[in-house]
Parts: structure tokens; sequence; C-alpha cells
């Protein structure tokens, strides 16, 4: 069993570790979510975790700046990673917004604090009712807890390689956003070619004013039947970026100091 003076530095490196992950990762950065109940689950993993962190082979439980920065950075890479799945669903919902003719509908976010389209801020309540449907929320605490073993307290050095990976995955979230809007994207466009089609075929027919509301009703019903496939694509999205963070900080270098 660590000392005192021994068993406080891990708790605080713990705890900037944990705190860094919860102000970004999905659930858990959410707004609705009162800040000092993050504030006392936050001390209390760290408070947990501390006799067992400190112990483990290769800890450097010693509080200075370097120290304090690593673990910052294991906390934002996997924070930073994994909000990328809210910033996925937030765009598929511009998406088809925009289709559904709802672009200048906005809403203000209460996890962002700005205006939102009225289909994103509904995709992002979904995608969160998913991830903790599915458990997904505690497979993330679990991964984070496994990551002192991984890289033991005060070593871990970041990495542009580290950085620039996030980057690049944060490319790929438009081609993710696309794939989960596809199938409402599809419908939309044959109804706009259908309704085309008819006012060629007669004139007379008011196809401007039948344009809008088909191709919502449209895009709703294909969006409804669609939802049965998001578990698993929301699920696999995760684990994705979910095994990027930790490869990313299981690959930089441990024991650089500096």
């Amino acid at each position: 069993m660590p000392d005192w003076s021994t068993f406080l530095s891990a708790m605080t490196l713990a705890m900037v570790r944990v705190s860094a992950m919860v102000a970004f990762a999905p659930f858990f950065s959410s707004k609705a979510l009162p800040l000092g109940a993050k504030a006392g689950f936050v001390g209390a993993v760290a408070f947990l975790l501390a006799p067992l962190v400190a112990a483990l082979p290769h800890a450097n439980a010693t509080l200075d700046f370097s120290a304090l920065i690593g673990e910052l950075a294991v906390g934002l890479v996997y924070g930073i990673s994994l909000a990328l799945l809210n910033e996925m669903l937030i765009f598929a919902g511009q998406i088809v917004g925009l289709q559904f003719s709802f672009s200048l509908v906005n809403l203000l976010d209460p996890g962002s604090t700005i205006e939102t389209p009225l289909m994103g801020e509904l995709f992002q309540l979904m995608g969160t009712l998913v991830v903790m449907a599915a458990g997904l929320d505690r497979i993330l605490l679990a991964s984070m807890v496994r990551s002192f073993r991984a890289v033991p307290l005060g070593e871990f050095a970041l990495q542009p390689a580290s950085a620039l990976a996030v980057v690049e995955a944060a490319a790929g979230l438009f081609l993710a956003a696309l794939e989960l809007a596809a199938p409402v994207l599809a419908a939309t466009l044959l109804v706009e070619v259908a309704i085309a089609l008819m006012g060629k075929l007669s004139p007379q027919l008011p196809v401007m004013s039948l344009s809008v509301p088909v191709k919502t009703l449209t895009g709703f019903a294909v969006l409804t039947g669609a939802l049965a496939l998001w578990p698993r694509f929301i699920e696999t999205r995760f684990a994705g970026l979910l095994d990027m963070a930790e490869r990313l900080i299981t690959i930089a270098p441990h024991g650089v100091r500096g």
C-alpha cells in the first residue's frame, strides 16, 4: 500500500486523465449531466484507482508539469477521438434536415451552447440513447481503466503523429455521416425525380406544392425503417474510434519526459 503522499499524487494524476476523457467523450460530456455529478464521479473513480495504479510496474506517481501534461494528453486522446462520433451524428442530421427542408429550423444545443439544426440534435439524442442502451459508456470507462496498465502514471509523451491520426480520423466522419444518411438521401432523390417526371407528363399538376410534403413524409418513413440499423452502425464506429484511441496511447513512446 503506497504512503499518503504517493496516494495523493497518484489520485491527482488519475483525476486529470479521467476528467479529460469526461470533458469530451459521448454521454459523459453531456450538459444534461450536472457539473457537480461529473466532478463527484471523476473524484470517486480517481480515489478508487489511486492505490491500484500507483502500485503498477513502471508507475511514476510524481507531481510535476510533464506528468500532468502526459495524463491530460491520454484523456484528451480518448475524449476527442470518441467525440468524433457525436460530430458524425450532427453532420448526418444536417444532411437529412436539408433533404427534409428543415435547413432554417435551428435549436440551441445545450451540449455545445450554439445553434444546431433540428435533425442534427435529433440524431445526436438518438445516438446517445444507443450508446447508453448498448453499454458503450461502460466499455469506454473500462478501456480508460485498462489504459493505466498500458500507459503507467507519468510515463506518456504525446507525439505529433498521434495528433495527426486524430485529424485524419476527423476527415473520415464526413464519409460516415453520408453512410448514415444514405437511405434518406436515396429515397428523397427518387421522390424528386418521380415528381419531376410527373410535372413533365402533366404540367397542370402542382408539383412545387407536392414536392416538399411528399419528400418529407417519404424521408421520415425511410428514416424510421433505417433506425433498426443504427445500433450496429454506431457500435461499429464507436469500436473503431476506441481502438484508434487505445492504439495511439500504446504506440507512443513511454518513459520520455520532457
